[in-house]
């Protein structure tokens, strides 16, 4: 497991990234080209369900939503948890909503879906036999993810509450920015957009995925049916670009420096 995973499955860190698509055979064509995923079934908790693997290790899950579930279909950052069902009363507590569970998924762990105080949609993960995510900050695998919402003020006391992080202000006059700590190493960000917020998603965690070439990662996601959304672009942390899946779902290629 890399050091980077490692980080990623501290309490509070973002462990383990899912999506719920349309179609799980047509996902994991889509991801399976694009990334190079390899899928392995289970945990079956909410129906057909697979994870990803690169190099034999566990990068993230797919799921297929039931026909009469009309959730949008996006990719959900899970935040790590001893107990999912404290965690799930501090959510509570602290204004949030806890929308499925707590409940167990097989032996794989225990999960909740909840919302912030602003609708932004996050899970929470207390791994048992499946810890999170083995493997990041290569090519194909989660390397950030960061909560796109109207302002920073207005959430960080809930996550910070909730999770324990340390949040550090990015300063800069017209840039609205957090980087979430737990124990001093960054895991995550809150990125405060104001009017800029798209108005059909809403505040929403987004999920940053390593590619080697940005550019030629966008040309493939549109060869395979998905759409790029912000063309690439430079960026402090590495060249970037969002995109869509074939089926809609939004996340960030990032080539990093």
């Amino acid at each position: 497991m890399t050091t980077e995973a490692a980080a990623r499955r501290m309490p509070g860190a973002p462990c383990w990234v899912s999506l719920l698509a349309h179609s799980l055979p047509a996902t994991q064509e889509f991801y399976g080209a694009l990334f190079g995923w390899e899928f392995r079934p289970g945990p079956q908790h909410f129906g057909p369900y697979a994870r990803a693997f690169l190099d034999g290790l566990e990068v993230a899950g797919v799921g297929e939503l039931a026909a009469d579930r009309h959730l949008p279909v996006a990719w959900t950052t899970y935040l790590a948890s001893d107990d999912a069902d404290v965690t799930a009363e501090q959510i509570r507590s602290c204004g949030g909503t806890v929308g499925v569970g707590p409940l167990d998924a097989d032996d794989a762990g225990r999960m909740a879906i909840a919302s912030d105080p602003q609708g932004a949609i996050f899970g929470v993960w207390q791994g048992r036999a499946m810890l999170g995510t083995a493997v990041s900050g290569e090519p194909g695998t989660p390397v950030w993810n960061e909560l796109v919402t109207q302002e920073t003020d207005s959430v960080a006391p809930f996550y910070e509450h909730v999770f324990g992080f340390e949040s550090e202000a990015v300063v800069s006059a017209d840039f609205d920015y957090l980087t979430l700590h737990i124990k001093g190493k960054p895991v995550a960000g809150i990125h405060g957009v104001g009017n800029a917020l798209p108005r059909d998603r809403g505040p929403h965690w987004m999920t940053y995925f390593a590619v080697s070439d940005t550019d030629a990662a966008a040309r493939r996601v549109v060869e395979l049916g998905g759409h790029v959304l912000r063309p690439a672009r430079d960026s402090a942390h590495g060249r970037l670009a969002t995109v869509a899946d074939n089926d809609g779902a939004v996340f960030t290629i990032i080539q990093r420096r």
